[in-house]
């Protein structure tokens, strides 16, 4: 397996930190659009690991927005599958080179959405994801796999997701994403600092449009942002966090392989960070639509949202001023394999502390770039296969718990993973 990995930032260096652990892929081409930025990322691995491992890596400089700029640099490394680890604006310029390569394709986020219709029972517009998903006989029937949606969320929590499906219910009322932390940053003096832990692009989009819910009678419909709030009872020491519906990936995924009444997802954001957001969006500082601007330079064309994420601390950054952990996991209802009622949260929980120690990297960035890292080496080692567009859904959970909870003398990433089994709890 020879591996292209765009983007060399939060994520993606996290990336190349973990693999870098891993034997079971020949190279790794790590790139960006700073080549500065994929040097750094391969010269920590020199020094923390050695010249040795560090030669299975080689920086490159690409131009994600250009399909024939992804091709090329997949053909010139023999690149097999190409990693896409930046924003997700560029999915589709990264996945059309990465056919066009003829390599196998990954991501953490999918295409994005376009408005939806103010009749919530009329979804109308793009749902994100439709854009891949359309070009499915393409990916077909040129033989080739793009696993979509396989961070943590989306990723972990689908694959929690199958696993319950087939070995914890025999029908499931609801698949609940809820993602929750109690992670604080604060400035070098000790004050309280907003510095969001994932990119503030993304996060913006995600949050601001009309979050989308699946149901068995009625299909995908969306609602309201930050609607529906509930309190959730995190695992981990976290305790409990409001969460409310938000747009993301898990919605338009698991209703495709997995067989349940009702599919949400709900994203312990916090007063704070949402009065930011709706002011952002009063103000329209969310806008992608560039603008003409006066600089020291003369007039020059800037999207509103990317003078917003460039005004804040890169989320790779803000790792040391810290502390606190974070949850992803899936909360499913419904009726257990013994016929009786089941409630069960399948869960990961990360802490900064313990990330920042053993990879220099902060819990949100690093608990994302886990898992395309194992999902790569299950298709390196043929335990996942499979042609087409597919999300982590479709392919069987087991190996992957599995390896991820193994310790790492027995060839694992000793990463446990937890089930709250609530009723019994209770």
């Amino acid at each position: 397996m020879r591996i292209l990995l765009i983007g060399a930032g939060g994520v993606g260096g996290a990336i190349t930190k973990i693999a870098a652990r891993r034997s079971f892929y020949e190279h790794i081409v790590v790139s960006d659009y700073d080549l500065g930025r994929a040097e750094s990322a391969i010269a920590w691995i020199a020094d923390r690991h050695g010249a040795d491992v560090a030669a299975r890596f080689t920086a490159a400089r690409i131009d994600a927005s250009d399909p024939e700029a992804v091709a090329s640099v997949a053909r010139e490394h023999s690149v097999t599958h190409v990693m896409n680890a930046v924003e997700p604006k560029f999915v589709q310029s990264i996945f059309a080179g990465a056919l066009a390569a003829g390599a196998d394709y990954l991501d953490m986020a999918m295409s994005l959405s376009e408005p939806h219709g103010t009749d919530p029972h009329n979804l109308t517009g793009v749902k994100l994801g439709d854009d891949q998903f359309a070009q499915a006989g393409d990916w077909e029937a040129s033989g080739r796999l793009a696993l979509v949606g396989m961070g943590v969320e989306p990723g972990l929590s689908d694959v929690f997701a199958r696993y319950a499906s087939d070995h914890l219910f025999s029908e499931i009322d609801e698949l609940g994403t809820r993602d929750g932390a109690n992670l604080v940053v604060r400035d070098s003096d000790g004050n309280e600092i907003f510095a969001p832990s994932f990119s503030i692009w993304t996060t913006i989009e995600e949050c601001l449009n009309p979050p989308v819910i699946w149901e068995k009678d009625a299909g995908w419909f969306t609602t309201a942002p930050f609607s529906e709030p509930e309190v959730f009872d995190f695992p981990g020491g976290i305790g409990p966090v409001e969460c409310v519906n938000v747009e993301h990936e898990e919605v338009l995924l698991m209703p495709r392989w997995l067989d349940a009444k009702r599919v949400t997802f709900k994203y312990g954001l916090g007063a704070e960070f949402i009065n930011v957001l709706e002011t952002l969006h009063l103000l329209g500082l969310d806008s992608t639509t560039p603008v003409r601007v006066r600089s020291a330079n003369g007039p020059v064309e800037v999207a509103a949202r990317d003078v917003v994420a460039a005004s804040l601390p890169d989320p790779a950054t803000i790792g040391p001023l810290m502390t606190g952990k974070t949850c992803a996991g899936v909360w499913v209802t419904g009726t257990g394999i013994d016929e009786n009622p089941r409630e069960v949260y399948l869960y990961h929980v990360a802490d900064n502390e313990w990330t920042m120690a053993e990879y220099d990297s902060q819990c949100v960035v690093w608990q994302t770039a886990l898992n395309p890292v194992i999902a790569l080496e299950l298709l390196a080692s043929g335990a996942w296969s499979g042609v087409g567009v597919l999300g982590p859904e479709a392919f069987d959970a087991e190996p992957f718990l599995a390896l991820m909870a193994a310790s790492e003398s027995d060839g694992g990433y000793g990463q446990p993973w937890g089930l709250d089994d609530r009723l019994a709890a209770a």
